[in-house]
């Protein structure tokens, strides 16, 4: 306890330890937000559902707060029905089975862009006459345009840019621009707005109900993409994928690693000259190509391809140094002795050789994450990461696809861009420190 606290102790004298700390502690606690509020499955549905269940959110635009750095404010996405928003439902029996059934959305406008679209989701309920509804827009300037007469049925959407009754009004202007402007078309006109369906059933016990979405140009914390989908998710899942995959890989290929050099060093003979000659074989395989070709031919499931990473990390240049140093450590006079009081190899092995070696093993063990994180999200980029899981990588795939930097959608790749440096960084940090702590060559320095 007294060394572990002396080590706690010469760690916190660096900087670098301290910063690369902090962030890990907020990069796990996030992994465990994202765990807990998102559980895995419903990640799963959400990241795959596309705009079948992101239908609310507008597509590729970036996270609301850009409205804190820019002075022209654009419009945040938002929605109304009958559990939120200023919504109003007036129901009015008439003569011949026929009832009256008005809706009305107001909502208070107050951005100086357009939104990207407008749109009511009707479900209805009848038996066999569709009900008829006539849509309106009410401005705050006055204004009152019918936008369209139909008739609805049971699961309809109408979108007020694609209606051919609202663009021969506008006269060729875009009706996201025209709904909104009066005397300046360039500002859209600020206040309270409201749509209003005047509709008609015809069969006792039928209904009539909407919802109302107004697709602004900004959206959440994270902005959304080409389909729709919220990135908070993505962002959010990536964090505990990257840990455990870049965790897991290393820790792994480093015990593993130890073992195997302890061995070799120890027994020597036939087994160290085997182990030497998988390492040499080993050091001229394409690591990258290797993996490359199992994600294309047998499986991308990033479990698979975390397997595939530690056999083929375990024998590297690292199990040459480690046998290095285990050659000089088996000389030494406490290994002498262990043997002469009857001390059996694997007591040996496991409680005086690898234990010598742990002060070594954890600066490069928290070295090594980062650069497994980035494994990950390179193969995600290069289109065999897990099909299934939204990861940084994907994100970042999807992005390149869809033509993100061409077509200025820079959050698209910026965001899991930085949130991968972040975490290569506090890792760094975090080894540089270790490293001066634990390796008597820098210790002092």
């Amino acid at each position: 306890m007294n060394a572990l606290k002396k080590s706690l102790q010469e760690i916190l004298r660096y900087p670098s330890a301290i910063i690369g700390g902090v962030f890990i502690l907020v990069l796990i606690g996030v992994a465990i937000y994202a765990v807990i509020a998102i559980p895995y499955q419903k990640a799963i549905d959400l990241w795959r559902g596309g705009e079948v269940v992101w239908y609310r959110n507008p597509k590729n635009v970036p996270p609301a707060w850009y409205n804190w750095f820019s002075i022209k404010k654009q419009p945040v996405s938002f929605f109304i029905n009958s559990t939120q928003g200023n919504y109003k439902k007036v129901v009015v029996p008439g003569t011949n089975n026929t009832t009256q059934i008005t809706l009305t959305y107001s909502f208070d406008y107050q951005y100086d862009g357009f939104p990207q679209e407008m749109s009511l989701y009707f479900t209805t309920k009848f038996a066999s006459k569709q009900p008829y509804v006539t849509v309106n827009w009410l401005a705050p300037d006055g204004r009152n345009i019918r936008i369209d007469n139909l008739g609805v049925s049971r699961s309809q959407t109408f979108r007020f840019s694609q209606n051919q009754n609202l663009l021969a009004q506008m006269g060729g202007t875009n009706p996201m621009e025209g709904l909104f402007t009066y005397t300046d078309p360039q500002k859209p006109v600020k206040g309270v707005y409201q749509v209003v369906v005047d509709g008609t059933t015809f069969e006792q016990g039928s209904d009539i109900d909407a919802e109302f979405v107004l697709y602004g140009k900004v959206y959440g914390i994270a902005g959304t993409d080409h389909m729709r989908r919220d990135l908070t998710v993505a962002l959010l899942w990536g964090v505990p994928i990257a840990l455990i995959f870049g965790l897991v890989a290393s820790m792994g290929t480093s015990v593993l690693t130890l073992i195997i050099a302890a061995f070799g060093a120890w027994y020597q003979g036939w087994l160290d000259e085997l182990i030497q000659r998988i390492t040499g074989i080993n050091l001229v395989l394409p690591f990258l190509s290797i993996l490359i070709m199992i994600g294309t031919f047998y499986s991308r499931s990033i479990w698979t391809i975390l397997g595939a990473t530690i056999a083929l990390s375990i024998f590297t240049g690292s199990i040459l140094s480690y046998r290095a140093i285990f050659l000089q450590v088996r000389e030494s006079m406490y290994i002498e002795a262990a043997r002469a009081y009857g001390a059996s190899d694997m007591r040996i092995i496991f409680q005086y050789l690898i234990p010598r070696m742990i002060p070594l093993l954890l600066p490069a063990l928290v070295s090594a994450v980062p650069s497994f994180v980035f494994l990950e999200a390179t193969l995600a980029v290069l289109g065999l990461g897990d099909p299934v899981l939204p990861t940084w990588g994907k994100i970042i795939d999807d992005a390149w696809v869809n033509g993100a930097l061409y077509k200025g959608y820079y959050y698209w790749i910026l965001e899991p861009a930085v949130l991968l440096m972040i975490t290569g960084f506090a890792f760094a940090l975090l080894g540089f420190a270790l490293d001066r702590v634990f390796n008597p060559r820098l210790r002092g320095m």
